[in-house]
């Protein structure tokens, strides 16, 4: 492999399994306020206990998430150094306000929710726990505006050198490609909250423990559930959407297997693109669906890849097609499944229905595979751009570190993180099998 290669798989590995970990943080933050919150109108300490718990495994993740998020800032400098070099007046204000506005609000209170409840009043309490989630959903904003900047750059001029100055700070923060994924990244963050939420409280259902709690977190879960799958669906996937047919059609041509220009372009369920013949093998579509869902017309034209340079096409077209059915395909499985069980709540049979209980168990690792693959369409996407329409991606790379020495690091990396992973599973692992009244005791 060439150095460019390894680079972009150090970074691609890094970046993924960071984000196993605040994705679920920043879901989570909003589910524990929503617990707070009924703790302090109803009284009731059951809610408090349940809080209590869930801020343990919030409190994992998020030390998971720093340690594992420090060393992808260093890798600007290290393996992307003329990226940084020429875009770091940009990305830098996005990266360092996230750092000391976001992290240091969120990381301060969290360690005032986690111990100080005893010193706060409950009213205090909630409001540590409000600072918690605005500081989570803060970074995740602050994060966004900075790949949104990648993918629709605004506000810049380029220097005499080549450097891109900032010249609009108002234009980065406001990019109109931040809202829609924006919206959509943190809908996609209570997806999974919601998921881990009702798959713990299955299982202290389904093993007949802690059924209290057991049944407040399927209800939590559950009916957070179907309201964040829908909003994936619209109106935030449609914003989405919109944003890559304006302005970044050629994407759009390859996530959909599009390889020729159609007036009333149909929407592809199941298929197999063939970049010899440029054509898509077996395919399953719904007539005149894509050009609806892009443009509200039914026979609006589709442009295909045939109308851009091969060389503005995405680099790795399969992956991108599969990554974006794959997590098209899930979500829809996440509607369908928080459909059945919100009926089987809204009829008083939930708890008991062991089927329902085993499938919102099992379900739990799936947001995770859709959130991963619904980021590797966003990036593939991009690509061969590192800045959209400004730097190709091989213009980035650090020139003097080798594909030997980034080999190295990545080996390096993927063992320190599989350690980490298995100390991450055994902490959840152990808060789980302790229970809220275990940690309630111990509170």
């Amino acid at each position: 492999m060439d150095a460019l290669t390894v680079h972009r798989l150090h970074f691609a590995f890094t970046v993924t399994f960071h984000y196993i970990f605040p994705q679920l943080t920043m879901g989570l933050a909003l589910l524990i306020l929503i617990l707070k919150t009924l703790a302090l109108r109803t009284g009731n300490e059951h809610y408090n206990r349940a809080a209590r718990f869930w801020a343990k495994i919030f409190a994992i993740n998020f030390a998971m998430g720093v340690v594992t998020g420090i060393p992808m800032e260093f890798q600007f400098g290290t393996n992307w150094s003329r990226f940084s070099r020429s875009a770091g007046g940009v990305i830098g204000q996005t990266l360092a306000m996230e750092g000391v506005f976001s992290f240091f609000l969120e990381s301060s209170f969290l360690g005032v929710f986690l111990f100080g409840e005893k010193r706060l009043g409950p009213k205090a309490h909630w409001f540590a726990a409000l600072l918690v989630c605005a500081g989570s959903w803060l970074s995740g904003f602050f994060i966004i505006a900075t790949d949104a900047w990648m993918q629709h750059p605004v506000g810049y001029a380029l220097g005499k050198n080549g450097e891109i100055l900032l010249t609009s700070f108002s234009q980065l923060l406001l990019n109109p490609w931040t809202f829609w994924q924006y919206l959509h990244n943190m809908t996609g963050s209570v997806v999974t909250a919601s998921f881990v939420m009702a798959s713990v409280g299955a299982f202290y259902l389904l093993t007949r423990r802690d059924e209290a709690y057991g049944r407040t977190f399927v209800r939590l879960g559950v009916i957070a559930g179907m309201i964040s799958t829908f909003l994936m669906m619209f109106p935030t996937g449609d914003g989405q959407g919109k944003n890559i047919a304006y302005h970044q059609p050629v994407t759009l041509a390859a996530m959909e297997g599009l390889f020729r220009t159609e007036q009333g372009a149909p929407l592809v369920l199941i298929g197999q693109p063939d970049l010899d013949l440029h054509r898509l093998d077996n395919p399953i579509t719904v007539p005149n669906a894509l050009s609806f869902l892009t443009y509200q017309r039914w026979h609006a034209t589709v442009h295909g890849l045939e109308e851009f340079p091969p060389d503005r096409w995405p680099d790795n077209i399969p992956l991108l097609y599969y990554s974006y059915h794959i997590m098209v395909g899930l979500g829809t499985i996440f509607i369908g499944a928080m459909a059945l069980c919100t009926l089987a709540l809204w009829r008083g049979t939930l708890y008991r229905a062991r089927p329902l209980l085993w499938l919102l168990m099992l379900m739990l690792p799936f947001p995770y595979i859709a959130t991963t693959f619904g980021w590797i369409t966003a990036e593939l996407g991009r690509q061969p751009w590192l800045i959209y329409g400004i730097m190709r991606t091989a213009a980035g790379v650090s020139a003097r570190v080798s594909a030997g020495n980034a080999l190295f690091t990545l080996i390096g990396f993927m063992g320190m993180y599989a350690i980490l992973a298995i100390l991450f599973l055994f902490l959840v692992r152990r808060e789980i099998e302790e229970g809220p009244e275990t940690a309630a005791e111990a509170h």
